[in-house]
Parts: structure tokens; C-alpha cells; sequence
């Protein structure tokens, strides 16, 4: 079989291997021939056309072409077979796996699930959007895998049937690459489209849009919380966590984290995690890089860099945690809504930022925004600005690529800045 791959960034690369590991007849498409000087085998380079596609028997597709981009059109006119990297790995593996999607909170979610279980005495990797591609273990999986599932795999899948799904939350993202949010919805969808009644959903009962995502499941929706027990689900209450295999002591984190635990912990026990092995996992976890992460504080002034906070759902989210925030928002807009930053009841004033400060001004109150040309600019600002009892709050709710290379670079530049200002890291 002829199999065209389109991308060769890292799950292009991966799906490449694996067909050809197959024994498949493999070219890679990347429109940078820069992007192709490493690649073992036929790559093809340049503006795309339609020629590429004769003989191809199937594409294999990465997230870095769109649904409305020149080569998906022609594949889909052409009617050649069409699967995304992550639909193209699963079709290939043996062993049960989950799958989460949801606008935020994914990778958290993911990392967990797949602690649980292997603190539990089972063979399991988290892969996936996560980092590690499902075709690099599709061939050779552990006893379990965990899926992080973005929209962009999901779009393109046609067998792919996690035994435990996840739809943590829906909120207008990416709309860059989907044509609208309703199609963005429709693809978070597909994770449950294969799954029957035995099959596990485990969804956001109080994110409106992940509930109604889900009334049309065929599987078992399983509701859970990061605020209470909710009938037939699972969640905090009191200073415990009401779970599947038994209840935990509840650690000191906001709703929104906790959460993600439940999250974790109930797909986690579908596929075979302990009790034990769940609470050991909850009460060693911390956030990962980038997320709400404490700079330090000085002055009675806390510093919170949440950088991985690109879409304003999760800003808002990371906003929702403190009670008086100077924010510094902003950067490349993915065509979403950023109203909601600038009138967020706990921002005591904006900073913005990157290629969307103008629209975060548009939206503040005038009297609350003030604009930096750069993110030195922008925590010199803040500085002056935050009173004790003030947190200073790095969440753009925006893409990187304006000033930065992703949003690791924008948050660790960030902490050094902070730092470096400060005096140190931590403080009092």
C-alpha cells in the first residue's frame, strides 16, 4: 500500500515509521524541505498539489494541516482515504486504551490517569498529544495507554474506540483550524463516537457544553466534579474525594485541579488502578510547568506564571483562582473572544500584550488596561502597579508565536524576568 503522511514534525515522523514498519510504501509531505533533510525515505517538499496524491492509497494527516487547508480539500475531493496520525496508530494496537480531550486540562488529565496506573502495578504510558505519538508504541503498547486527544486527531479518526473516554470541557478554541465552534464541538464528539453501552464516559458535569456534548453518547456517562458529588459520579466532599474505588483525603487545590483529579482518578479505575495506588498519585501531584506556577512572592505580592493558559477559557479559569489579580494577557488570538478577560470580577487591571493588546483594550475597562510592548515591559508594569495582597498573573489566553517560540518559552523567560527584577526566586 501507498501511504502519503502529511507533516513531518513529530507525529508525522512517528506515523511514518510506522507504516513503513508495516510494510507500506511511505512518503512524507512537509511544505518546508528544511523540515525533511533528516527523514529516511521518498519526501516531497514545497506548495502543495494535487499530483502528490496519485497512486496514495491513504493519508495519513498531522495537526499542522487544518481541515480547510489546500491538501485536506484536495484528499477529500480526490476521496482517497483519509486518518490522522492518532487514528492510523490505534488502528493498530491490542490492549485497552482511554482516550481525553477537552479544551483544557487535557495533558494534566492524560499524565495522571497513566500515574495512577502504574502505581498500581499496571504497565502504562501516556501518549498521544501528550508528546510521545501513539505510533511510536502502537506496535509494542505497555498493558495500558491513556490518550491525550485533541480536536485535530479526533477530526479525522474512523475506528478509533477508546474504552474510557473523557470529555473534560468545551469552550471556543482553535477556531483557526476548525471552520467553526460547532465543527470544533462535532470533533471533540468523535471520541465517543465508537464506544458502545459496557464503554466509560467520564465528562465535566458543571462545563454546560461537556454535558451537552454528551447527551448523545452511547456509552455510560460517569459525571464528575471539582465542587461536589454529583448523582451517579464522583468528586469532592468535605475534606474528602468521593471516587470510584473508594474515597482519599482531598489535597489543598482549587476547583479546577481537583477536578482534574477526579477526572484522572475515574478513568484511572476503569482500566484497572487500585485505590492505593490513585491516593498515592493525588497526594504527591503538582501542577506541571507553566501552569499557575508560583514565581515567588515578595511585598505580600505573589507571582503566578500560568503561560499554558492559550485560550481564554483557561484563563479565566486560572483568574478564578485568586482573589485580586493584575493580569498580563495577550499575544497571537485564535480568533476566540477575549471580552471576558478584561471584565473577569477579580482582575484589578490588564496588561496587555502581543498582537491582541489592542483587543484586550477594546474590551477593558480604560481606566484598568495599560498596554506593554514587551513581556519586560509588562512585569515592570505590574510592578509598580500590585499592592500586598495582589497576585500578578502571566495568563495570556492567547498562542505564543507572536514574540515566542511556544508557551514553555514565554513562561520560562517569565520566571527569569520575575526573578531577575525581584531578587530571587521564592522570596519571603
Amino acid at each position: 500500500m501507498r501511504v502519503l503522511v502529511l507533516g513531518a514534525a513529530v507525529s508525522g515522523r512517528a506515523a511514518a515509521r510506522l507504516a513503513r514498519d508495516l510494510g507500506n510504501e511511505v512518503t512524507v509531505y512537509d511544505r518546508t524541505a528544511a523540515a525533511l533533510e533528516d527523514m529516511e525515505g521518498k519526501t516531497t517538499a514545497g506548495e502543495w498539489q494535487r499530483r502528490f496524491l496519485s497512486g496514495v492509497d491513504l493519508v495519513v494527516t498531522s495537526p499542522g494541516f487544518p481541515e480547510h487547508s489546500g491538501a485536506i480539500a484536495d484528499v477529500l475531493a480526490e476521496r482517497v482515504p483519509l486518518v490522522s496520525e492518532m487514528e492510523f496508530a490505534a488502528s493498530q494496537m491490542t490492549v485497552p486504551y482511554a482516550a481525553v480531550t477537552g479544551t483544557n486540562g487535557k495533558t494534566t488529565v492524560t499524565s495522571v490517569a497513566a500515574d495512577m496506573l502504574t502505581a498500581s502495578g499496571v504497565k502504562a504510558i501516556a501518549a498521544g498529544n501528550i508528546g510521545t505519538a501513539l505510533s511510536d508504541i502502537a506496535l509494542d503498547p505497555p498493558e495500558a495507554v491513556v490518550v491525550e486527544a485533541s480536536s485535530f486527531q479526533l477530526r479525522f479518526i474512523d475506528s478509533f474506540h477508546p474504552r474510557v473516554a473523557a470529555i473534560l470541557n468545551i469552550a471556543p478554541d482553535h477556531l483557526d483550524w476548525h471552520s467553526s465552534f460547532a465543527d470544533y464541538v462535532a470533533a471533540k464528539q468523535r471520541i465517543f463516537e465508537n464506544q458502545i453501552g459496557e464503554d466509560i464516559l467520564v465528562y465535566d458535569c458543571d462545563d454546560a457544553a461537556a454535558t451537552a456534548a454528551v447527551e448523545t453518547a452511547p456509552s455510560r456517562p460517569i459525571p464528575v466534579s471539582g465542587r461536589h458529588v454529583p448523582d451517579g459520579g464522583y468528586g469532592p466532599r468535605g475534606a474528602n474525594l468521593v471516587l470510584p474505588a473508594g474515597t482519599v483525603d482531598r489535597p489543598p487545590l482549587d476547583a479546577a485541579y481537583t477536578m482534574d483529579l477526579v477526572a484522572a482518578a475515574s478513568i484511572a479505575a476503569h482500566l484497572g488502578a487500585t485505590l492505593d495506588g490513585i491516593d498515592r498519585t493525588i497526594a504527591r501531584f503538582e501542577p506541571g510547568k507553566h501552569r499557575r506556577s508560583v514565581v515567588g512572592s515578595w511585598g505580600g505580592v505573589t507571582w503566578i506564571n500560568d503561560s499554558k493558559a492559550t485560550n481564554p477559557h483557561a484563563a479565566l479559569a486560572s483568574v478564578a483562582a485568586y482573589e485580586s489579580v493584575i493580569l498580563i494577557a495577550g499575544g497571537r488570538n485564535k480568533g476566540l473572544d477575549l471580552r471576558p478577560l478584561g471584565a473577569a470580577p477579580t482582575v484589578r487591571k490588564v496588561i496587555g500584550i502581543g498582537e491582541a493588546s489592542g483587543e484586550l483594550e477594546a474590551a477593558a475597562v480604560s481606566a484598568r488596561f495599560h498596554a506593554a510592548l514587551t513581556l519586560d515591559e509588562a512585569i515592570v508594569l505590574a510592578d509598580s502597579m500590585a499592592e500586598s495582597g495582589d497576585t500578578v498573573l502571566l495568563a495570556p489566553g492567547c498562542a505564543s508565536f507572536d514574540m515566542f517560540s511556544s508557551y514553555q518559552q514565554r513562561g520560562e523567560e517569565f520566571t527569569r524576568l520575575v526573578v531577575a527584577r525581584k531578587g530571587g526566586p521564592r522570596g519571603e
